[in-house]
Order: structure tokens, then C-alpha cells, then sequence
């Protein structure tokens, strides 16, 4: 296996409607890709099933260096493995300052029977900074959650993922809401991710998809379509006829 996530031929099928449909899929330990395809096309549905929320019908999910199949894991077992997904909406404790929510996640990312005892030490509150330099908040680790802006409350939530040292980053419409200076800060950050992790965003904005410069993979129907640099798979007839045909 040369990839650090393997997905061969998953299909799954909900009350009759097939929303994937024979989907093979891999990424390297140090790639960033991004997803694209009209709504429908089974984008989240994918995301879904690498991270357990959904079992597919048949096919192989394999991960890491050792092969191991994710289908038999189940979404605590999956993320603890190294797989971690941010959601469209940013979901962080407003209440909380951007340092607490930071180290709350670095709380949760120990076993349940060590957040009994966990105290947070040096190296903790160390890496909490260290984490809001790496997504761009480290003037703002006493600053409470709510009074980000939009594209703040993102970047603060990717810190809380990397908290739990994923290996795979699972990104669902990150530019959407945000300014222009965030979008662009958004693009330096995750294209810095991807130099050591595998990082897969899943994004309907073509402008923000150019600036990523990375390889896209072009869902349809629950099929992969094309896939290649965002040149190639917009020249692609079948590409040009799902996305400007609707």
C-alpha cells in the first residue's frame, strides 16, 4: 500500500439511492487534495465513511503503513488512529478563551481513564502556544472563542484538531464565510499542513481550489469523474457538463 489512506471500491446505498457508487480513493502521508463536485455528488458521504459515521454497502478502507481496516473500527477507534474531521460550521466553546479551548482538546485527546487525573503542565500550556502561532492566533490565546471573527472560530478549530495530532485532515468548505485576507491566510495554513500531514478539502469554490495548487479529485454521482491539477479536470467535457450543465 502506497498511500496513507486506501479506499477501493466502496459503494453505499440509501433507501434506494445510490450515493456512492464503486469510489476508489488514496492520498500520501504528506498530500493536500481537494474534493470537488456538485451537491449530490457524495462528498460529505465519503467523509463520512473514512471516519466511521457511515458503513458502506462493500469495498475496503484501508489506513496507515500497517493496512488497517477502518470499516471494522468505529468512529472513536477511527480518530484515535489519526483521522480527524472539521466540519463546515465551526464548532468551539464561545464561553472559553481561545488558549482554554486549545487545551481542552488536548485533554480530550488522552484516554479516558487520564483525563480523570490530567493536569495541565508546562509542555501542555507550551504547546497550546504553540499551536495558536501555527494557525494564526497567537495574539489572541486570552481572547474569548465568540468575539472571533468567522474565520478566526476556523482556524481556531483546525488548532483544536491538530491538538489531536491527526495524521489525516478531513477540511469541509473552509473558505466559505470568510474575508478575503482569511481566505488567503487559510491557504498559506493548509498548504504548511500538508507538508506533514495528509490534508483533503472538500470546497465548492473553484477560486479557492486554484489557490490551493494541489491535485483535485472530481466527484459525480457518487463515482470519481476525473482527477488531476484544476487545469485538467476543467477541460474535461464530462467535468465542463456536470458543473456547468446544471
Amino acid at each position: 500500500m502506497s498511500g496513507l489512506l486506501e479506499v477501493s471500491g466502496i459503494s453505499v446505498t440509501f433507501d434506494g439511492f445510490r450515493a456512492i457508487n464503486n469510489l476508489s480513493f488514496s492520498i500520501g502521508a504528506a498530500e493536500l487534495r481537494a474534493v470537488i463536485g456538485p451537491n449530490g455528488a457524495g462528498k460529505t458521504t465519503f467523509m463520512d465513511i473514512v471516519t466511521g459515521k457511515t458503513r458502506p454497502d462493500g469495498g475496503r478502507v484501508l489506513w496507515g503503513e500497517r493496512s488497517i481496516d477502518l470499516l471494522k473500527l468505529d468512529e472513536a477507534q477511527i480518530a484515535r488512529e489519526g483521522i480527524g474531521r472539521k466540519f463546515q460550521r465551526p464548532t468551539v466553546f464561545e464561553d472559553q478563551t481561545v488558549a482554554e479551548n486549545l487545551m481542552m482538546a488536548l485533554k480530550a485527546h488522552r484516554s479516558p481513564w487520564r483525563v480523570l487525573f490530567w493536569k495541565p503542565a508546562g509542555a501542555d500550556h507550551a504547546r497550546v502556544e504553540e499551536l495558536a502561532v501555527q494557525v494564526g492566533l497567537g495574539e489572541a490565546l486570552a481572547r474569548k472563542s465568540g468575539e472571533l471573527s468567522h474565520g478566526q472560530k476556523q482556524w481556531l478549530e483546525i488548532g483544536m484538531l491538530l491538538a489531536q495530532e491527526p495524521r489525516l485532515l478531513l477540511v469541509d468548505e473552509p473558505a466559505a464565510g470568510m474575508t478575503l485576507a482569511e481566505r488567503e491566510q487559510t491557504t498559506s495554513l493548509l498548504v504548511d499542513l500538508a507538508k506533514t500531514h495528509a490534508v483533503v478539502v472538500v470546497e465548492h469554490d473553484m477560486d479557492f481550489v486554484r489557490r490551493l495548487n494541489c491535485k483535485v479529485t472530481v466527484l459525480h454521482e457518487g463515482s470519481v469523474l476525473a482527477e488531476g491539477s484544476l487545469d485538467h479536470v476543467t477541460a474535461n467535457q464530462q467535468v465542463i457538463e456536470v458543473y456547468l450543465g446544471r
